[in-house]
């Protein structure tokens, strides 16, 4: 029997994602931040065995805005995998969800058992990266290419340092770069200032997760947030700001929360997802000894084609963020644009 349940509360999602391989996308604390930020009702479908215990589940939200309805696993999240072990489950997990005759989108990394579903078809790919932390630091630290060692040196030797921020001032000042490397860096909207307040309070302020600074004198280089989830750390957001990039700031940062990863007493480091043509982002990611794995992202696709209305949407979301992400708008302006348009990118 398939049953749907509210992940954030149910206390069979618990259990399931506990006892399962699970990540940090599938967890209560992430569902509740896309649900606080952006107004969506998660939701999970579980398959219940003959004694009422769930063995199988998926969460997903429903999306209804301009551009139509749709089912997206889960929307803002690196990957999201079906917790499944054989296609059987997967079918039962999907049937009702795909009778709706609504698009379903799926990113998947550890589970291969969507891939086999042919009323699924792959649209995108991108890389993930991941650290292995059952050597100790002296080994970790030597399966760094001499670049990140040499950066890291280079850091400390001019008197960069690492704090974890307990004020959300300090979430203020992490934003603000992030916000900056999003528009004058890449040409995009950053997510909106309460997405990150969101992960304060669900992750943060309940000790799974840490913003980590890099600071000189007095002065904030550089930011990471990372998340924990069972026993992963997860590398989610980096910003720094350009002006200091001289300080080497990232690679430090990096291996301060690799350190953390081991004190903590995780056996996993997640890098997390980068677009395939970011050689630059990919190339930062590799020169710490990690895996490379590939994320697939699926869809299920009723209508061929995209209707007018949605194409035209689509391009007129593309005009309006050129608009609020070019120099001459201030910063402020561009923040509130990512505030209103930022949940219409998934």
């Amino acid at each position: 029997m398939v049953q749907r349940i509210d992940p954030r509360t149910h206390s069979g999602w618990a259990a399931l994602v506990e006892r399962m391989p699970s990540d940090v996308f599938h967890s209560p604390a992430w569902l509740s931040v896309l649900a606080d930020t952006y107004d969506w009702i998660p939701a999970a479908h579980v398959l219940l065995d003959d004694s009422g215990d769930p063995r199988a589940g998926i969460p997903f939200c429903s999306i209804t805005d301009m551009f139509g309805n749709r089912t997206v696993t889960l929307p803002f999240s690196d990957y999201c995998d079906p917790l499944v072990a054989d296609l059987d489950s997967w079918r039962c997990l999907t049937e009702t969800l795909l009778a709706s005759g609504d698009p379903m989108v799926v990113r998947c990394l550890h589970c291969d058992v969507p891939l086999a579903d042919p009323r699924f078809s792959a649209y995108k790919r991108a890389k993930w990266h991941g650290l292995d932390l059952a050597p100790d630091l002296d080994s970790l630290w030597g399966g760094l290419d001499s670049a990140p060692q040499r950066a890291i040196r280079h850091s400390q030797r001019n008197g960069v340092t690492v704090r974890w921020a307990s004020d959300p001032r300090d979430l203020r000042t992490f934003f603000e770069m992030h916000l900056a490397v999003r528009k004058y860096k890449y040409g995009m909207l950053a997510q909106p200032y309460a997405f990150f307040e969101n992960i304060w309070r669900h992750f943060v302020q309940r000790g799974e997760g840490y913003l980590l600074l890099a600071t000189h004198d007095e002065r904030v280089l550089g930011g990471v947030m990372l998340l924990r989830w069972k026993d992963t750390l997860y590398y989610k957001f980096n910003a720094s700001a350009s002006a200091d990039l001289a300080h080497r700031p990232n690679d430090l940062m990096v291996w301060e929360s690799i350190k953390h990863a081991k004190a903590l007493g995780c056996s996993k480091f997640d890098f997390g997802l980068s677009d395939w043509d970011q050689e630059g982002l990919l190339r930062f990611k590799r020169k710490f000894g990690t895996t490379e794995k590939t994320i697939s992202f699926l869809r299920h696709a009723p209508e061929v084609g995209a209707a007018a209305y949605e194409t035209q949407a689509r391009e007129l979301l593309a005009g309006m963020t050129r608009v609020f992400v070019d120099r001459l708008v201030p910063d402020s302006v561009t923040e509130r644009a990512g505030a209103d348009l930022y949940r219409f990118f998934v």
